[in-house]
This record gives C-alpha cells, structure tokens and sequence, in this order.
C-alpha cells in the first residue's frame, strides 16, 4: 500500500534523485555492512577484551632471533653417539628415507666432531660451538622435537613465521600486535632488523601483516643512525612546526576520503603520525652512544667478530624497553656464505656464524635479566629448520631437515632448565614430543596472553588465524 503524504510529509513521488544524492543514501547501506565487517574483525581478534588479551600474559614483548639457513641440532644442542658410530656408513633402512633437497641415493651417515659437556643443574647438553650460552642453561627451555613442513627456504621462512608455506598470510609478529596493540606511541609496534648483507631468501613477506590490517606489518630498521629510510627531511628549512601543520592539513584531507574498511587508507594515515613522532624517538632508540662501556663489551662491540650482530641485539633491548611489542632480529641473509645454510662444510659454517651471534645472545639474556625485562619478555631462538645427520653429496656438509630440529625459549612464562621432547638416535625425526610449528604458534601466542583459537580475522569467507586448523600450547616449557 502507498503511503499517504500527509502522513510521511514527502510527496509520493519524489523529485529524481541526482547521482550524487543516490550514492550518498545508499553509501549509509554499504557503510554499515562493511562497519558491521569490520566489527566482527575487532571482536574476533581482540577477543572483545580491553587491551586484547583474552587472559593475564606472561609475556608483554617478544624478541625473535631467527637463524636464517637451519643452524645444526646434532652440532649445536642435541648430540647423537650412535650417529658418530655410524660415520662414514650408509644410513641404516631402519631410519626410513630422508626427505630432502639435494641428498642422493644412499646417503653416508655424518657425525658430529663437536665437544660437548652439559651445563647448570639441570645438565644441558650444548657444544663447544656456544660457550657463552652455556651459562645460562638453567634459564632457557630446549626443544628438540621440533617440526616444520618444507624442507626449502623461503616455504619454510613462510611456515616459521605465519604458520603456512605460501605468501600472503599475515606473521607472526602481525598476529601479535593485531591481538595486543601497541605499547608506544612513538615507535613501531612490530620492528624487523635484518642483517646488512641481505634480507632472508622469504623476504619483506615474512613480516608481512598480509590481510590483517596494514599497520600491523613490521617496520624494517636498517643499520645506522637513520633507522628508517625517509624519516627525516632533507631540507633544514622544514622545521617541527611546519612539519606538524603539513601533516595535519594532510590527515585532513586523507579522513575526508577514508571509508571503512579502508585499511590502506588507515594505515597510511596512522603512518604518518608515527613517522613523525619517530623523528624523535628512533634515532634515539638507535643511539648507543649513551651505553656504558661495560654494555658495549658485553655485546661485543668492541670486537670486529661480534660488533654487527651485538649492535643489533643491543637495539633489541632498547626497543622493547621503549616499547615496542614485538622485534624480530635475523642473523643470516644475502648471500649463502652469510647464512646457516651449512651444505659444503658444517664446522666452517657453524663456526662463523656463531662467532658472530654466540656472544652477543648470551649478553642479551644478561641484560635483560639484569633489568628486569626478561620476566616479561619473551626470547626465542631458531631457524626455519635444522640439518641432516647424513653427508650432502660427499662433503662434510649437511643438507636441509624439517622433521627433528631444535629451538629454545626463555623469559616470560618459560619453565628455566627444561629440556622438551626428542629425536631418534641419529637425530632425523621427532620421536616424543613432537613440536610441530603449529603447537609453536600457539605457545608463543598463549605467553603472550591469547588463545590461538579465538585470535581470527575473517577472510576469503573463512574466519582465519596464525595457527589455521591446528596447533597444542607445548604445556612442558611453560612454568
């Protein structure tokens, strides 16, 4: 039935609308889908919860120390006897086949010339290839049951960092911050500090925030008392007061084309606010000048070896003291001579790269525990996978294994001097244990105060998350 006019106060039969007029009503329709949208976002990745974590954290900031190239488990932190008695002979059948990308037929068994001891009370075993690290085998958790799905690089870059072996999917270090937020207001949330000879063979997408909204994607720090390419500007006449009004009048005229939904926009928006905050504050983050001596030389500093590798560990320490919620710091990158990627000879490999890396780590535990960080600070240490017990074509060199390898854990919500699952007696797969980089995801997630289950954002008509259809908190390293 037609409304009466008299009732309604319009005319039955309405002037035409103009196309601007049509749009602008209907835009209200759209606009409330897409806000309705974006609600059920909020809602499914924050868990509804002020401040986002679903429950008390253990953790509130993380560092990541990823070794790019799959450092060695039977060198490094779990050693294999029978596999040195089988030297030199062919893998028995009884181990079944290797999975691998360069093996040949027959693969010659390759044991491991490493010393080894076992440290602190709860007697972990570490080579001679980390002697610094040994004096803190009562504060790290070692697992050595872990497990990827790819043995290639970039896929399992990909894993290790968003739980799927293809581009795309947002990280770890994404994830995190969507579900948490930031800690400050003048620095990054989620800050990536590459080597300087190369980034990882996955890329800038292993710190991508891939669906989830732009601003969750890591910020690259590069060496240098300019962190950030840009960040300041060249021209001396741009001063802070300037600047501000530029920005100001540029936000305004970006929010007046802002629609929802529109996280680019958003993105760029919230960009240029922290950009200009961190004119401020990122050189100073960066600055190590105002560091004692003693720090300088704990880090190695002072030495040729350690300097690059200390630097950035030591800016680590900065940044989450300043606020930033997530750093992921990568020793390997460029090219294969710079990574632990130890095809050719493993001990020549090995020893450089943890000449470079052993030192500083170990300072950065003695730092923030001296601080008082590390309880709420959450540490890891890994590859994106590990290597084989068997020779790669001949050489004293391994080849890449995704099915047994080891990580380790310390700081916040991490049980001290825990020693987590195995492999068999060779070191090729995971027997108890098994650590599957799913059930990683989830633990690092669970420290950090969320559920991995109901961390989501809904995409391609699927509510998807960090962790996709599986993944179990590793309950044995938590405290």
């Amino acid at each position: 039935m037609c409304p009466d006019p008299s009732l309604t106060g319009r005319p039955l039969h309405p002037a035409r609308l103009s196309r601007r007029e049509l749009l602008s009503r209907a835009g209200h329709g759209l606009g409330a889908i897409a806000l309705a949208q974006l609600a059920k976002a909020e809602a499914g990745g924050r868990g509804g919860r002020p401040g986002g974590a679903h429950f008390a954290p253990r953790a509130r900031r993380c560092i990541f120390l990823f070794m790019v190239g799959g450092p060695s488990q039977m060198d490094l932190f779990d050693p294999k006897p029978a596999l040195n008695r089988l030297h030199g002979r062919r893998l028995p059948e009884s181990f079944g086949t290797i999975n691998s990308q360069f093996l040949e037929n027959d693969p010659i068994c390759l044991g491991s010339t490493r010393s080894w001891g076992r440290y602190g009370d709860s007697g972990m075993d570490m080579s001679d290839l980390v002697p610094h690290l040994r004096v803190h085998a009562d504060t790290i958790a070692l697992v050595r049951s872990c497990a990827v799905d790819s043995v290639i690089h970039a896929p399992a870059h990909y894993q290790m960092n968003s739980g799927r072996m293809f581009m795309g999917h947002p990280s770890l270090g994404s994830w995190v911050t969507y579900g948490l937020g930031s800690l400050s207001e003048n620095l990054p949330s989620f800050v990536v500090l590459s080597q300087p000879q190369g980034t990882p063979e996955g890329g800038a997408p292993c710190w991508s925030a891939g669906y989830l909204p732009a601003k969750h994607q890591g910020t690259l720090f590069r060496p240098g008392a300019s962190p950030i390419v840009n960040l300041s500007p060249a021209d001396a006449s741009f001063t802070r007061d300037r600047q501000r009004r530029i920005i100001d009048f540029t936000q305004e005229l970006n929010r007046r084309h802002l629609t929802p939904g529109d996280s680019e926009l958003e993105a760029r928006i919230a960009s240029y606010e922290l950009a200009f905050q961190m004119q401020a504050e990122a050189p100073e983050a960066v600055d190590l000048s105002r560091e004692t001596a003693e720090i300088r030389s704990l880090y190695g500093l002072d030495q040729p070896v350690t300097s690059e590798f200390g630097t950035r560990c030591l800016i680590a320490r900065r940044l989450v003291e300043r606020g930033v919620r997530f750093v992921q710091l990568y020793s390997g990158g460029g090219p294969v001579a710079w990574q632990w990627d130890a095809h050719d000879d493993v001990n020549a490999n090995h020893e450089k790269m943890c000449a470079a890396t052993d030192q500083p780590v170990s300072a950065l535990l003695t730092d923030l525990k001296r601080r008082g960080l590390l309880e709420d600070t959450l540490l890891i240490w890994g590859g994106e996978f590990g290597r084989t017990p068997v020779s790669q074509k001949g050489s004293r060199g391994r080849d890449h294994n995704a099915t047994g390898f080891s990580m380790w854990f310390a700081g916040g919500g991490i049980r001290p001097g825990t020693i987590y699952g195995s492999t068999d007696e060779i070191g090729l797969n995971a027997v108890s244990g098994r650590a599957h980089i799913h059930d990683i995801h989830a633990t690092i997630l669970h420290l950090m105060g969320l559920d991995h289950t109901r961390l989501t954002y809904p995409h391609g008509g699927r509510d998807e998350r960090l962790t996709d259809v599986s993944g179990d908190v590793i309950r044995g390293i938590l405290a």
